[in-house]
């Protein structure tokens, strides 16, 4: 049965106009990992308006405080996620150079690196779904979906990355990234 399944680790979920006045109005959303148990992903279009060393009261390299802050969902906001790349790195477990990590450690460790090549973004929180629950929001076409690049994951405007993939996809979508986040002002 769970080979049947699509599963969608290493692409980007949109709203599809469907989460209107939910935490998920208008995201863009990195499924970073995604099998029966569930799935985790982290928003991409949220910044917080801080930077990392505003929030995080640790010993970081001061390349890492002075990032800015990601809100990636509204799960445990008070968890550290990151996602980076490197030309250096090419295996990557969300897709091919692009890794997911927790550790402070590492954190600090690619910080400390100085590669010309390195790229990071870091995130306060997450998004989490329990087993079916994304299989579920898919079949209400809750979501969009497309697919995942490290362009539009470290070097889109974020505050434009929803409305940029919409307009790309054309069509209909193109239509629903045009329309006010409030219908009555229309």
């Amino acid at each position: 049965m769970a080979g049947s399944q699509e599963f969608l680790k290493g692409q980007l979920l949109l709203d599809s106009g469907q989460l209107g006045g939910s935490f998920f109005q208008r995201t863009v959303v990195l499924i970073c990992q995604h099998d029966a148990e569930g799935a985790f992903g982290l928003v991409l279009n949220r910044a917080t308006g801080n930077k990392v060393g505003e929030m995080i009261v640790a010993d970081l390299p001061e390349s890492l405080k002075a990032c800015p802050l990601f809100l990636g969902g509204p799960v445990q906001p008070s968890a550290l996620s990151y996602l980076h790349s490197d030309a250096f790195v090419p295996d990557g477990n969300v897709m091919p150079n692009l890794s997911l990590g927790h550790s402070l450690d590492t954190l600090i460790e690619i910080g400390e690196s100085f590669s010309p090549t390195r790229k990071i973004r870091l995130f306060a929180g997450y998004a989490g779904w329990s087993p079916g629950q994304l299989e579920d929001e898919m079949k209400r076409k809750a979501w969009v979906t497309h697919p995942a690049s490290l362009d539009l994951v470290f070097d889109s405007d974020p505050d434009k990355l929803w409305r940029k993939i919409l307009s790309q996809k054309g069509g209909r979508y193109k239509l629903l990234s045009q329309m006010p986040e409030d219908l009555s002002l229309n």
